[in-house]
């Protein structure tokens, strides 16, 4: 059975798409730690994240450094913090979350829950920022 990511790389399911390319998409977590928390995965869907093949991996990887340099300049943040996690979908996945201080960072904190018009202001923030 496809994953939710899956399901949103084929259009089954909306998001709020920030970049795409050939191999990889990325789109905002519509649970996040902050605002503009972006999830980047494979178009391939593989379970974990080092059971990717390398050209899957690297590819993987150079994308997110540039979502993470689109995420810097169009939204207010010193740094892009870089989380592989990989228990909550079965589909690898990086976790680009927007720092302001170090607490930004923790999976424990209560999530947000921004509504659709919050959300699609976020990605319109990023998509300029390329």
């Amino acid at each position: 059975m496809a994953s939710i990511f899956t399901k949103i790389i084929n259009r089954e399911i909306p998001a709020h798409i920030v970049a795409e390319n050939e191999h990889c998409l990325a789109f905002l977590d519509i649970n996040p730690l902050v605002t503009g928390h972006t999830l980047v995965i494979p178009k391939k869907e593989v379970d974990y994240i080092y059971d990717l093949d390398t050209p899957t991996l690297t590819n993987l990887h150079l994308f997110a450094r540039d979502v993470a340099a689109a995420m810097k300049k169009g939204l207010p943040c010193p740094r892009v913090g870089v989380a592989v996690i990989g228990l909550e979908v079965p589909h690898a996945h990086i976790h680009l979350v927007p720092l302001r201080q170090m607490s930004d960072m923790n999976f424990a904190n209560p999530k947000l829950r921004p509504t659709p018009d919050e959300l699609a202001a976020t990605a319109q923030k990023i998509r300029s920022a390329f």
